[in-house]
């Protein structure tokens, strides 16, 4: 895993979010679907909400490496540590060792990612919440862009 990679995927979620949230996008609406008032946002700690948004993105990032990158599924067959791998694990992954190692191909996944866990993750505790529809694509969306992007960058950077 390329620790670098998997910091600089993380830090994205801070520019994309400041895009996304900018009231010229979707921060009012998004205001007022989650009910939040200039008087509570200016209220936060925001040492503590950037440095959480960090170590979860990072989190994030860190799982998004065995989904975007098909050679680590390749090395947990082999039992995690390629030194004690069968002969046969090398020559596959000579054979494969640079596949679908692309910004495009991370993009991909990471999208997936994001629909497949990210929305319904969102769309659960937001329908408890009594949440609306534009809240939770808000969100989704969000998270689905973030990770296509984490995916990206960690997919292509080898």
């Amino acid at each position: 895993m390329n620790l670098l990679a998997t910091l600089l995927a993380a830090l994205v979620t801070l520019p994309i979010g400041f895009i996304w949230y900018n009231p010229k996008v979707f921060g009012t609406v998004w205001m007022r679907e989650s009910g939040m008032t200039e008087e509570k946002a200016k209220g936060a700690n925001m040492v503590k909400v950037f440095g959480l948004t960090i170590l979860f993105s990072f989190m994030i990032a860190f799982m998004l490496n065995q989904i975007v990158i098909h050679q680590v599924g390749a090395v947990q067959l082999a039992g995690g540590d390629p030194a004690k791998a069968l002969p046969s694990f090398h020559a596959f992954m000579e054979d494969y060792k640079d596949a679908h190692r692309s910004f495009g191909h991370g993009v991909l996944h990471g999208v997936i990612a994001g629909i497949f866990f990210a929305l319904p993750l969102i769309a659960i505790n937001s329908l408890f919440e009594r949440k609306s529809w534009k809240y939770i694509l808000i969100n989704a969306g969000y998270f689905i862009v973030s990770l296509g992007i984490m995916g990206g960058i960690i997919c292509a950077w080898k």
